[in-house]
C-alpha cells in the first residue's frame, strides 16, 4: 500500500507540474502575440508628390516610374542599420565631396552616386571596382589616376572624386542630361547611347534596360530623399553621433620611403592610423625613383583625442515624436504596483512600449513600485 500510495503521489505531482507548464506557456504565447500586435508595425510609404535629380523632373506620375521609386525607398528606409551608417558617414565625406562638385561644374544630387556605390568604404565589387567611386582599374587610368602595387588613388577620395566629375563632363557632351550622364556611370556612356539609338527614345524613364541599370537612378532618388528628409521617414539622429570630418594636415613626400610604419612612428601615429587617413597607400613601402610629389595626410591630434571630444560637441537634442495637440489627448498618471513591467502598462493602455519611454524620459524598461507614469491616451 505504502509503494500504491507513493506511486500515486508521483503521478499526481507530474500531472500538476504538466499543467502548470502548459499553463504558463499558453500564458507566455497569450502575452507574446498580444504584445506583437499591440507593439509591432510596418508602414508604407507616402511618396513626394514630385521629386527632381540635378534639376531634372522625375516624371512619378507615371506608375511604373512610382513603383520604380517606391521599391529603392522601402528597401533603403527598412534596411535601417545600413541607412543610419551611411547618413553618419555622409556628415564626414559629402563636405569634401560637394566643395570639388561644385568647383567642377557638377549639380550637387551627384554626391548620393558615390553614397549609393560605397556606402562611403572602400569597397571592392564583383568586377573589381575600387574605391568610393567605383572605379574598374583602366578607367581610372584613363581619368589620370595612379593605379599599380604601391599606390592606387582610386582610394584617394579627393582626385578619385575629380576623376568622376571628369566623366560627368564628358558624359554630359554625349547627352545633354544629367540623368542620362549618372545612368551612363552604370551602363557606359556607350551602353547608354546604344539603347537610345536602339529604342529611339531620349528618356531615361523610357528606356528598357538591364535590372542593375533600371534601378540605379531610382536608387540615387531614394538616398536623396531619405537623407534630405530624415526626420520624416523615422531617422532620428544626434548631431553628436555623426561622423566628424577628419582634421589632418599633409606632409609632402617626393622621396622614397622605405618602410611606412618607420614614417609612421617618426609622425607620431601608428601605421593604422596612416591607412586609415591614406588608404591609397597600398603596402608598406612607397618607391618614388620620379621624385613625384605625393601628399600623405596626417591627424591634427590622435584619434583617442578626437574621440574623446565627440561627447563635447553640439550638444542639441532632437525634437521627440510629434504627439497629437493637447485637444486630441488625455494624460492618464499610472502608478506602478508590485511587479508591473512596462509591456504590461502598454498593453493596458493600448499604447507602444517606445511611447511610454519617450514619453517618461525613460533610459530603461526596469520599473519601481509607486513610480509615476504619464500615459497620453489618444482621444
Amino acid at each position: 500500500m505504502k509503494n500504491y500510495a507513493k506511486i500515486l503521489f508521483f503521478i499526481v505531482f507530474l500531472v500538476m507540474l504538466y499543467q502548470v507548464f502548459v499553463f504558463n506557456s499558453s500564458t507566455l504565447l497569450d502575452r507574446h502575440l498580444k504584445d506583437f500586435s499591440a507593439n509591432y508595425r510596418i508602414y508604407s510609404l507616402q511618396l513626394p508628390d514630385e521629386m527632381h535629380f540635378a534639376g531634372e523632373q522625375v516624371p512619378l506620375q507615371n506608375s511604373d516610374v512610382w513603383e520604380r521609386f517606391d521599391r529603392e525607398m522601402l528597401v533603403n528606409i527598412y534596411w535601417q542599420s545600413n541607412t543610419l551608417l551611411v547618413i553618419k558617414r555622409a556628415n564626414r565625406w559629402f563636405p569634401l565631396i560637394e566643395k570639388i562638385l561644385s568647383e567642377q561644374g557638377i549639380p550637387d544630387d551627384f554626391k548620393y552616386i558615390a553614397m549609393i556605390e560605397s556606402a562611403f568604404q572602400n569597397v571592392t565589387s564583383p568586377s573589381g571596382a575600387q574605391g568610393f567611386w567605383q572605379f574598374l582599374d583602366e578607367t581610372a587610368k584613363k581619368y589620370n589616376l595612379e593605379v599599380n602595387e604601391y599606390v592606387d588613388e582610386r582610394y584617394h577620395v579627393e582626385k578619385a572624386t575629380i576623376a568622376a566629375c571628369n566623366y560627368f563632363k564628358e558624359a554630359y557632351s554625349y547627352f545633354n542630361n544629367w540623368t542620362l550622364v549618372a545612368a551612363s556611370y552604370n551602363m557606359g556612356i556607350g551602353g547608354v547611347n546604344t539603347q537610345i539609338k536602339r529604342q529611339k527614345v531620349s528618356s531615361f524613364y523610357d528606356l528598357f534596360l538591364n535590372i542593375e541599370t533600371s534601378r540605379y537612378i531610382f536608387r540615387i532618388l531614394a538616398a536623396k530623399e531619405i537623407y534630405e528628409n530624415q526626420e520624416k521617414y523615422g531617422f532620428y539622429v544626434l548631431k553628436r553621433h555623426l561622423y566628424k570630418p577628419l582634421k589632418t594636415y599633409e606632409r609632402i613626400v617626393d622621396t622614397t620611403i622605405a618602410n611606412l610604419t618607420d614614417f609612421a612612428i617618426q609622425n607620431q601615429v601608428t601605421y593604422r592610423t596612416l591607412k586609415l587617413y591614406n588608404p591609397w597607400l597600398r603596402t608598406t613601402e612607397l618607391p618614388n625613383k620620379d621624385r613625384k610629389v605625393y601628399r600623405i595626410l596626417l591627424p591634427e591630434q590622435s584619434v583617442e583625442d578626437d574621440m574623446s571630444d565627440e561627447v563635447l560637441i553640439d550638444e542639441e537634442v532632437i525634437e521627440k515624436a510629434p504627439v497629437p495637440e493637447p485637444s486630441e489627448i488625455k494624460v492618464v498618471n499610472h502608478t506602478v504596483i508590485k511587479n508591473e513591467k512596462l509591456n504590461d502598462i502598454a498593453l493596458k493602455y493600448k499604447v507602444s512600449v517606445d511611447d511610454l519611454k519617450k514619453w517618461n524620459n525613460l533610459s530603461t524598461e526596469k520599473l519601481k513600485k509607486g513610480q509615476v507614469l504619464q500615459v497620453l491616451i489618444y482621444n
